[in-house]
């Protein structure tokens, strides 16, 4: 099988394929209707963000038996065109689980405990303690909405905090030892956490808005390691402003491009976020360590090696 490479990614991947008697080329460079121009001539491709797999492109693969994505989410993918053309997806959300959960929590107690504040006011000659006085994780409601991979990752993590975890997925029957399925009405009535682990769809764009705020009944922590357009960012500063939401922690923004690689407008909003002592936001790494990056490849390869081999 011939497999075009668009994105660069662990080595493994080339050496484990090559190994296998898998052709593979590399092209991380040439644009969308370059790439188009030849993708008949592979029957499979392997990417991250790079470049979008609508309609037209796959429709031109001709060949195409089989997408891989190196990450979770496939929003950058046409799936029911996909579907409809027999083309097999694959992606690997089991290589980065762990690392979403640690930068989850590790966000969550540096706004609650206001550890980055206070480092930053000591390094500049600034000492205050009541002022700083934190916040504690013990006994709190954690309220997750998804549980695949990252949410159970994180429902883990919290449950050895002794928290409470609750959450709410479409799919029934999947409470465990770390955390109950509840209704999204009994979430809002309870969480003092709210956590967003769900791929980005029709559905989930804008989840979060001013009215699923304001049914929320405690003023709560937001996390957000996602898709930035699960959430109405305007309706997110205005409950920050308000009160309503005590922090927020986003990895993730609605105004990033969507190859993830940088943001695409600046405004108000956005502004605020960045200035803010009540928001934390780091550049889409909660998936990103170095040991996620060896995991997401290799789950890829035994994916491909075990349908293709």
């Amino acid at each position: 099988m011939k497999i075009l490479l668009l994105d660069k990614n662990h080595p493994l991947i080339t050496n484990q394929l090559l190994a296998k008697n898998f052709i593979l080329e590399e092209d991380f460079t040439s644009s969308y209707d370059e790439i188009c121009d030849k993708i008949q001539n592979y029957d499979g491709i392997i990417i991250r963000s790079r470049i979008p797999l609508d309609k037209n492109f796959l429709e031109r693969g001709k060949n195409l038996k089989f997408i891989a994505r190196v990450g979770a989410g496939m929003e950058n993918i046409d799936i029911p065109v996909a579907e409809k053309l027999g083309i097999q997806l694959i992606n690997s959300p089991e290589g980065n689980r762990d690392s979403v959960a640690e930068h989850v929590v590790g966000m969550l107690l540096v706004i609650m405990h206001r550890l980055f504040i206070a480092s930053w006011e000591v390094k500049n000659g600034i000492w205050k303690r009541e002022e700083n006085r934190g916040d504690e994780l013990l006994g709190k409601t954690i309220g997750l909405i998804g549980y695949g991979n990252m949410g159970k990752a994180t429902a883990r993590r919290f449950s050895g905090f002794g928290c409470k975890v609750i959450f709410h997925d479409i799919l029934p029957g999947l409470s465990d030892e770390f955390a109950t399925q509840v209704s999204l009405e009994e979430l809002k009535q309870s969480a003092d956490v709210l956590s967003l682990h769900i791929p980005l769809t029709s559905e989930t764009h804008y989840l979060i808005d001013e009215t699923f705020i304001k049914e929320m009944k405690n003023d709560f922590y937001f996390i957000n390691t996602a898709r930035g357009k699960n959430v109405e960012t305007k309706s997110l500063v205005n409950a920050l402003k308000s009160g309503k939401v005590k922090g927020a922690c986003l990895d993730v923004l609605e105004y990033e491009k969507s190859s993830f690689e940088n943001l695409e407008t600046e405004n108000e909003d956005l502004s605020y976020l960045l200035n803010s002592e009540k928001a934390i936001v780091t550049p889409h790494i909660a998936g990103w360590t170095h040991q996620s990056k060896e995991k997401l490849a290799q789950f890829i390869v035994d994916k491909i090696v075990a349908s293709y081999c």
